[in-house]
């Protein structure tokens, strides 16, 4: 009898430091930090990771349309905090943002050269209808040795950087870059800027649906370090190569007035610091008083690091603050609608004291993950009765249906109310021939309400869970009452 023995032997293959966390070994999202790490990148099964598996939904009105947009800029103490971990972490009071339905660009920021998206933040992003960019930055000394190394050379230098940016945005499934030269550059390396810009847009353009190329307002035609807080000459040139401009902060009136002829009017992102660094219009819980202004002139807005809700406050109460800095802004806020069925939400936040499902907490203790967060509200506050009753949604932290929390809806109905409808969602898309409601809810105590969930249609009557009507319309509405 022959004995046949095979030993075999398994070695690990080393964890990349890129793709890894040094202290957990768990997955990461990563940056760039300099011109070499960007041409040398190649996709590998590591990087499966950080790809977004939720696509762009369709949204409307369309963010190529006519209308002013808003723009979110995310700057938060050096970026890649706890929303580095693909798969989530412990955290207590994490930052999380949720007022999708008044944003229409959401903008990753950070100082190092080439930052990506963390994949959590795309998959939020990409449910509610948002677009999310990535940086590429350039700053000081050594800022402008990067420029004049793939710029002043010749045209297939500045081509294999923005090859690189565009397969990134690709393979990763983000939607663009903002573009932040800040250092001076030299006559050649500035003539080819228009050159990189171009090129950059139009090759996104070709490969990412929806893509998009945004230009901060820095250096000029000239090649000098000189911030316009406008669009004027000086910059004109980079404005026309991309998709739009995001201007300085440190603008006033005058600055609006003297671009109001521009035909791209919603293409100039006009810049406002929620930290109100500097000589600056409103910010902080004034920010109102920019929007305002802005919005007056018919552009668009860039808002400048709102997680100053977070920075700057007990952390215990930043989603009261949250909802305080959105709600005075709301009125000046175009929110979007979904254009896809079905529409299912829990309303997670994406973090929670506990996990929940089907009511029940399964696992107990803190949790943050972006990607889990479901679809969520229009956060809307509802008055009746000249200001006797009211009804607003909030965030409940304590309960929920499925993972870490539910909405709540509060408030004081007089005797003299019969009804108030709460909006939660706009939808604009075609009526199907069957459609079914369902909601689940538990009332707190003896409030003495009756609750029901109602669909509006644009030509038809309201048809809700109590009171079943033919819906004949075309176009759709989902509301709360």
């Amino acid at each position: 009898m022959k004995v046949y023995k095979e030993v075999i032997r398994y070695e690990s293959a080393p964890l990349s430091a890129r793709h890894h966390d040094r202290g957990t070994t768990e997955p990461i999202s990563f940056f760039f930090s300099n011109l070499e790490e960007l041409l040398s990148w190649k996709p590998t099964s590591q990087d499966m990771f950080n790809i977004a598996v939720t696509p762009l939904a369709k949204r409307y009105p369309p963010i190529d349309g006519q209308r002013p947009r808003t723009l979110v800029c995310h700057d938060m103490m050096g970026g890649y905090l706890d929303d580095r971990f693909i798969q989530g972490t412990d955290s207590k009071e994490p930052y999380v943002f949720y007022h999708w339905q008044y944003i229409d660009i959401f903008v990753y920021f950070s100082h190092r050269m080439f930052t990506l998206p963390p994949v959590c933040w795309t998959n939020a992003a990409h449910k509610h209808g948002v677009s999310v960019l990535g940086t590429f930055i350039t700053e000081w000394e050594d800022g402008g040795k990067v420029c004049e190394s793939f710029l002043a050379g010749d045209e297939a230098t500045y081509k294999a950087v923005a090859d690189q940016m565009v397969a990134l945005a690709r393979f990763y499934r983000f939607d663009g870059w903002l573009i932040n030269i800040e250092n001076v550059l030299s006559p050649a390396a500035v003539s080819r800027v228009p050159l990189f810009l171009s090129y950059l847009t139009e090759k996104l353009h070709s490969q990412v649906p929806g893509g998009l190329v945004l230009w901060y307002d820095s250096v000029l035609h000239s090649g000098e370090l000189k911030w316009q807080n406008e669009l004027n000459a000086e910059n004109r040139q980079f404005f026309a190569a991309c998709d739009g401009i995001f201007t300085n902060y440190n603008w006033k009136e005058d600055h609006l007035q003297r671009m109001t002829a521009e035909p791209r009017r919603t293409d100039i992102y006009v810049g406002v610091d929620i930290f109100a660094r500097g000589d600056v219009v409103g910010g902080k819980f004034e920010t109102i008083k920019s929007l305002e202004m802005i919005r007056q002139y018919g552009f668009s807005a860039a808002l400048f690091a709102p997680g100053w809700v977070y920075e700057c406050f007990n952390r215990e109460q930043f989603v009261e603050n949250q909802h305080r800095f959105w709600s005075l802004l709301e009125n000046r806020l175009y929110s979007h609608s979904l254009r896809t069925l079905p529409i299912c939400s829990s309303f997670c936040l994406g973090r929670g004291k506990k996990r929940f499902s089907y009511g029940q907490a399964e696992e107990i203790g803190p949790w943050f993950n972006l990607s889990a967060q479901e679809l969520q509200p229009i956060f809307s506050d509802v008055a009746a009765d000249e200001g006797a009753s009211y009804v607003r949604c909030r965030i409940c932290p304590q309960d929920a249906w499925h993972g870490g929390n539910s909405l709540l809806i509060e408030g004081t109905l007089s005797g003299e109310t019969n009804a108030v409808s709460l909006r939660l969602f706009s939808l604009h898309v075609p009526t199907p021939d069957k459609l079914m409601l369902s909601m689940v809810y538990k009332l707190e105590g003896d409030p003495n309400v009756s609750v029901s969930l109602e669909l509006s249609t644009q030509d038809a009557p309201l048809c809700s869970v109590e009171s079943v009507t033919e819906i004949t319309g075309k176009i759709i509405a989902l509301y709360g009452d």
